[in-house]
């Protein structure tokens, strides 16, 4: 049972949560030793939260999941996890996670609670609304890293980066949309009622724009925040960028990839290695020039 329970708290989304670290990265603290085990307990505690988010939209959607062909084996859908067991303890993370996020900062805790109730509204309601859905998909990752500028005392971080994080998070989460409504074909309204507001052409659009708009945003922050290098040196950072969303559009396009967005992150290569090269570009950049 604690094996199901792990698994339906869901450890491989937690990667996710390292948006947390991006105030401390941008802000060029990522090697004061206070800010670092701040936003480190900070993203813990983001994990505590969003798996308890993920119990209680199982629980919501357990009888749907029976009726997916890939859902019907998650933990409760299936039976592994007693509906009982996933109450409590999603409760327990709850609670958990309140009580210490007000230790660590009381506009952390602010955060953390505005994400899960949004969450909550999310399970409830908010998700069968067609681009709604999908803004509020985008909104957990913007919380994700205002949670971590509460974390830390901010100097110079760039609100280019909300841009960037909102459009970023939109064009995943369409392409997430889009991979799930090709993969469920002509039953996909019976499985996520949300998906019957979408068709393959509107999505293509969807992803066509905010990935577009990804790109132009991220190079704006390259020359224009104010403290990237005057150099202009974080531009060389762009090439990883546009490369990293041309791989995902080939994925969700060529290869039908994209339900899951991080596993992508976890499995497939190319993307893995823009990625790493990305972040070391822009450590050098930040913390070695």
């Amino acid at each position: 049972m604690f094996s199901a329970l792990f698994k339906t708290m869901r450890p491989r989304q937690w990667t996710k949560n390292i948006f947390v670290f991006a105030a401390l990265v941008f802000d060029k603290q990522l090697f004061a030793a206070d800010s670092f085990l701040r936003t480190l307990a900070g993203f813990a505690l983001f994990c505590l939260i969003s798996s308890s988010v993920y119990l209680f939209n199982d629980l919501a959607d357990v009888e749907a999941d029976r009726q997916h062909p890939e859902k019907k084996h998650r933990p409760i859908a299936s039976g592994k996890l007693p509906v009982s067991a996933a109450w409590i303890a999603g409760v327990l993370l709850v609670v958990v996670t309140f009580t210490l996020a007000w230790f660590l900062s009381p506009g952390f805790e602010f955060v953390v609670v505005l994400y899960f109730f949004i969450n909550m509204a999310y399970s409830k309601w908010l998700k069968h609304i067609p681009i709604l859905d999908v803004l509020i998909i985008a909104a957990g990752f913007v919380l994700r890293v205002h949670a971590g500028v509460t974390l830390i005392d901010v100097e110079r971080f760039s609100p280019w980066l909300y841009v960037v994080m909102t459009l970023l998070s939109l064009f995943l989460g369409f392409g997430k949309r889009r991979a799930e409504l090709a993969l469920l074909a002509h039953g996909a309204g019976s499985h996520r009622k949300v998906l019957d507001g979408y068709t393959l052409p509107l999505l293509d659009q969807y992803i066509m724009i905010v990935s577009g708009t990804t790109i132009v945003a991220y190079s704006l922050y390259t020359f224009s925040a104010p403290n990237v290098p005057d150099n202009h040196s974080m531009m060389l950072t762009i090439p990883f960028v546009v490369y990293a969303i041309f791989r995902y559009l080939y994925l969700i396009e060529v290869k039908h990839a994209g339900g899951a967005p991080e596993e992508i992150l976890l499995s497939d290569r190319p993307f893995q290695i823009a990625m790493i090269l990305w972040g070391a570009a822009v450590l050098a950049i930040f913390y070695f020039s």
